[in-house]
C-alpha cells in the first residue's frame, strides 16, 4: 500500500493556446500577476504563470525556499499542467531558478529567456553587508515604495501597477523574503549554467540598476553556450511592468508560436 502523500504545488495559472508553452517565473517580491501585462499581449498563446513557494497565493506552503526547491517546484508545476513543449521565461530571481531548471536538461524544454536575470556568477557588489541591507528592502510599504521608485524602475508606472508592486512585495513570508537576499543572490551556479544545452535569450534593461547590462555581459553570458543578447531601451529592472510590449516582441521573436 502506497502511503506517500503528494506535496502541495505552488499556485499557478495555465492559459491554454498555441505552443510552445511559455512558463513565466517571477522576481523576488513578484507574483504570477507580475506577468499580466505580458500575458495579455500573448492572446492565443499557451502560458503558465507561477506564484513561487512562500509568495502570494503560495505563501502558506512550507519551506525551505531555496533556489533548488523553487526549481523542483517549477518542474512539478510543468508536469501537473501537462506541458510537454515549453520555453522558460525567468525574471531576476526567476531567471536564476530558470537556469537551475534548464541545467537538468528536462524533456520538452525548448529554450530559455532570461529577463534582467540574476547572473550565474554573483556580481562583485553582492557583499554580506549589501545582502543584509537588501534583506530589509521589503520590511514595510514605505521601504518597498522607496526600492520601487529609486532602484527597481527607471520609468513612471501607473498608480495601479505601483500599488501592486507594494502588495506583492509584502505578500511573501518572512522566510521567503529573506532567503533570496541572504543566500540565493550569493549562490554561484556557474557549474549548472554551463550545463544548459538549449538556446537562451538574455534580455537586459538599458537602465537596470539591479542587474546592469555589463553584469549580464560579464557574469551570465559567458556561461551560456548558445545565447542571444538584447537590450530594451529606457527601462529599469522591472521590465515585465515597464516595457511589456518590447518584452513580448523579444520573446515571440525568440520563441514564435508553431
Amino acid at each position: 500500500m502506497n502511503t506517500t502523500q503528494q506535496q502541495p504545488l505552488p499556485a499557478y495559472d495555465h492559459r491554454t493556446g498555441t505552443g510552445p508553452t511559455l512558463v513565466f517565473l517571477h522576481y523576488w517580491g513578484g507574483s504570477a500577476r507580475t506577468w499580466d501585462l505580458v500575458v495579455d499581449r500573448l492572446a492565443g498563446r499557451d502560458t503558465v504563470t507561477v506564484d513561487f513557494r512562500g509568495w502570494s497565493r503560495s505563501r502558506n506552503l512550507a519551506g525551505p525556499y531555496t533556489l533548488r526547491r523553487l526549481a523542483d517546484d517549477t518542474l512539478a508545476v510543468i508536469a501537473d499542467a501537462g506541458v510537454t513543449d515549453y520555453v522558460l521565461v525567468g525574471h531576476s530571481m526567476g531567471g536564476k531558478v530558470a537556469q537551475l531548471v534548464a541545467a537538468t536538461r528536462p524533456a520538452g524544454l525548448r529554450g530559455l529567456v532570461l529577463v534582467g536575470s540574476a547572473p550565474a556568477k554573483p556580481a562583485a557588489g553582492t557583499t554580506p553587508e549589501y545582502r543584509e541591507t537588501l534583506s530589509h528592502a521589503y520590511d514595510s510599504d514605505e521601504s518597498v515604495a522607496g526600492a520601487r521608485d529609486h532602484i527597481l524602475t527607471a520609468t513612471e508606472l501607473p498608480e495601479s501597477i505601483k500599488s501592486r508592486i507594494v502588495t506583492d512585495s509584502r505578500a511573501g513570508t518572512d522566510a521567503a523574503r529573506t532567503e533570496w537576499p541572504l543566500r540565493g543572490i550569493a549562490e554561484d551556479i556557474r557549474e549548472h549554467t554551463r550545463m544548459i544545452s538549449v538556446p537562451a535569450l538574455v534580455v537586459a534593461g538599458e537602465n537596470d540598476r539591479v542587474e546592469p547590462v555589463d553584469v549580464l555581459v560579464g557574469n551570465l553570458v559567458p556561461y551560456l553556450s548558445r545565447n542571444d543578447f538584447t537590450v530594451i531601451p529606457d527601462t529599469g529592472h522591472l521590465i515585465p511592468l515597464e516595457a511589456p510590449a518590447d518584452l513580448v516582441d523579444a520573446i515571440t521573436s525568440f520563441a514564435p508560436a508553431v
